[in-house]
């Protein structure tokens, strides 16, 4: 660490860690809180599994428009102004969307877009900003801020079941949700740190930056360690999208049932991102990654062929906690050399969402043939590749003055 870092105000540091934890809980309390309405809106709108994985799909393609751009906008107007621009868009769609449902699908896609843009290139605003804390720090953090989002997603589906079981109006709940996350999150990013710019791009501005950013996707590391991303974020996207209707559908459970199963798998992956920085210390990122992966197919395997919803409890609570370090340590990795930040998070982040591109539509595709419980196989498949592509993840040297202990994690 250099004296450059060591000498950051403490005080600092702190308020950006702490603004950095809001933004992912307010990430993750919006989109639990979409989740835990889908069956509602589901059964209001009249969908079956592959129409609801259409709708589903606008998430994913807001997300992946915004990613694309993402890495040019972060360099261009910060990460702070970034992720204050897109929670205000966010407290506007999330509450199109709860407004809109009653009316039919095409209100519900707009919104759902618009959510999945402001998710995007929010996500990399703050991995950014999460990159440039745990560098000051000296340590392993960024598991602990996405520990955050599950934090968030944890919070918001539990009060999601609580309004299922309360028969709080879908409306009511989402629009509620929007408002709160929106206004905390735009008070709380006041205090992030200055992004570090790289002094040879001049603050990514013009046409050099652009330049720079398309060749982050010629980089064979960084396509790799994006397809390491996806996989887990095909893992992650599955569970969230499909576990509480897979518990209801497939087990017969009642909506209620299902909502703690997901909100069982989102405590499995905030507990794994919280204790796994000591891991990858000890450990590294290849093999506990790999590790990690072995147990989320294990737990994928029982929520699937287990033969009540006490295994298939036990099943999401493995298939969260394997599937939980596998997008942070992406993104860290991505991150390694701050000059290339932004570009490298952005393009990493891009590919990572084409798993919620095409992870709607085609659980939806295999459900209508073989139920949407045995079409989340799929997932497993995805895991194979993310095992063998980990040892991409092996940390490079920061270029720039400020490495840190970063070599180790």
């Amino acid at each position: 660490m250099s004296a450059t870092a060591i000498a950051e105000p403490t005080a600092e540091v702190r308020a950006a860690t702490r603004a950095v934890y809001l933004a992912f809980i307010g990430a993750g309390f919006t989109m639990a809180s979409w989740a835990t309405r889908i069956p509602q809106v589901r059964d209001e709108l009249g969908l079956n599994p592959s129409r609801l994985g259409l709708v589903l799909l606008a998430i994913a393609a807001g997300s992946i428009v915004s990613l694309v751009l993402a890495g040019q906008i972060v360099a261009r107007f910060g990460s702070r102004r970034t992720v204050t621009a897109m929670a205000g868009l966010l407290l506007v769609a999330l509450s199109a969307v709860g407004i809109g449902y009653p009316y039919g699908v095409a209100p519900v896609v707009v919104g759902l877009f618009f959510f999945g843009f402001a998710n995007g290139a929010w996500d990399v605003a703050m991995n950014v900003q999460g990159a440039v804390v745990e560098r000051r720090l000296g340590k392993a953090i960024m598991p602990r801020f996405h520990a955050g989002y599950s934090v968030g997603t944890v919070a918001g589906a539990l009060a999601g079941a609580a309004a299922v079981a309360l028969h709080l109006p879908v409306t009511a709940h989402l629009v509620v949700s929007a408002v709160m996350v929106g206004v905390v999150v735009i008070l709380a990013v006041r205090n992030f740190a200055p992004d570090e710019a790289d002094p040879q791009a001049g603050g990514d501005q013009g046409g050099g930056g652009l330049r720079r950013t398309l060749a982050t996707w010629r980089e064979p590391r960084t396509l790799l360690i994006g397809a390491f991303v996806l996989a887990f974020a095909f893992a992650e996207g599955a569970g969230i999208d499909w576990i509480s209707i897979s518990v209801i559908d497939g087990y017969g459970a009642p909506a209620t049932i299902g909502t703690l199963a997901f909100a069982v798998f989102l405590a499995a992956m905030t507990v794994g991102r919280w204790f796994g920085p000591a891991l990858l210390d000890r450990y590294g990122r290849v093999v506990v990654v790999r590790g990690l992966a072995v147990i989320s197919l294990a737990g994928l395997m029982l929520f699937v062929f287990g033969p009540d919803t006490s295994t298939a409890f036990a099943g999401a609570l493995l298939w969260g906690l394997g599937a939980s370090l596998g997008f942070p340590v992406g993104m860290s990795a991505a991150a390694d050399e701050p000059a290339m930040a932004p570009a490298r998070v952005s393009v990493v982040a891009s590919i990572g969402y084409c798993a919620f591109l095409g992870g709607p539509p085609l659980v939806g595709f295999l459900g209508d043939h073989v139920t949407v419980l045995k079409a989340l196989t799929a997932v497993a498949v995805l895991l194979a590749v993310a095992a063998a592509v980990a040892g991409n993840l092996r940390p490079v040297p920061a270029t720039t003055s400020d490495l840190t202990n970063s070599e180790r994690f």
